[in-house]
């Protein structure tokens, strides 16, 4: 398995802090924030890595990782992503990288108290489709912005609703996940969202359809520090008293 960190985006949530760096450089406790995306990975036997990032703070990233092997990094890759067309298509950039393996996708600004190694083996198990990580979010506030699984009878997902109003479940959906090497084919098959770019709800919907979608529901704590201001700060505190990526 190979695995893809997402690193892109505006950053817009994260101003005046992001004037100066793309977010995902910002530190958490005593490190960038990229880094633990780049722990959990390797911690999970992942070292073939490819980094997708864009902005004007791009080669920043060079400069931090390198060759990535001070991070316990095989091989790492760089891809830039031109403008903000969403998640998925950020995840093809990473195509002719992943070429017919699976891949595990981590968007760089989650931070998880537990490690996914346990997630990992269980997708290799599966073989095919998608995995995702679910945290349970008990507040319906902070649920209307995030993606939520509607579940059916027999207990899995029938839906995944992005930013629900009414949300119809305890349960988020987090910027980890796990696919095929078809996961291309369907990004091919997308066509842009309301906002203009590539939804990943729409990639995880498609299995979700297929009834290839299994997930795991994550022990501890999950954090998005680049969710909002407050956000960053609660992952700090949270990190520099806990610890993040423990077995």
């Amino acid at each position: 398995m190979k695995g893809v960190v997402l690193a892109g985006g505006s950053g817009t949530r994260l101003h005046p802090l992001t004037r100066i760096t793309n977010k995902h450089l910002l530190p958490i406790y005593d490190r960038p924030m990229i880094s633990y995306a780049i722990e959990a990975l390797v911690q999970a036997d992942i070292t073939d890595i490819m980094l997708v990032t864009g902005g004007t703070h791009a080669g920043e990233f060079l400069r931090l990782l390198g060759n990535g092997h001070e991070y316990g990094i095989e091989r790492l890759f760089y891809a830039y992503q031109e403008r903000p067309g969403g998640i998925a298509e950020a995840l093809g950039l990473a195509e002719r990288f992943a070429a017919d393996d699976p891949v595990l996708v981590i968007l760089a600004d989650n931070i998880v108290e537990r490690g996914i190694a346990g997630m990992v083996q269980r997708f290799g198990a599966q073989e095919a489709g998608a995995r995702i990580l679910l945290t349970e979010e008990r507040d319906p506030a902070h649920l209307r912005h995030l993606g939520v699984p509607r579940f059916g009878a027999d207990g899995r997902i029938e839906r995944i609703v992005e930013k629900p109003e009414d949300p119809p479940s305890t349960y988020a959906v987090t910027g980890i996940y796990c696919y095929a090497p078809d996961v291309f084919q369907v990004i091919e098959t997308l066509e842009p969202s309301g906002r203009g770019e590539l939804e990943i709800t729409d990639v995880n919907n498609f299995y979700v359809e297929q009834g290839q979608m299994a997930f795991d529901v994550l022990e501890g704590f999950w954090g998005d520090a680049g969710e909002s201001i407050d956000a960053y700060y609660a992952v700090n505190d949270f990190v520099r008293a806990h610890g993040a990526n423990k077995g």
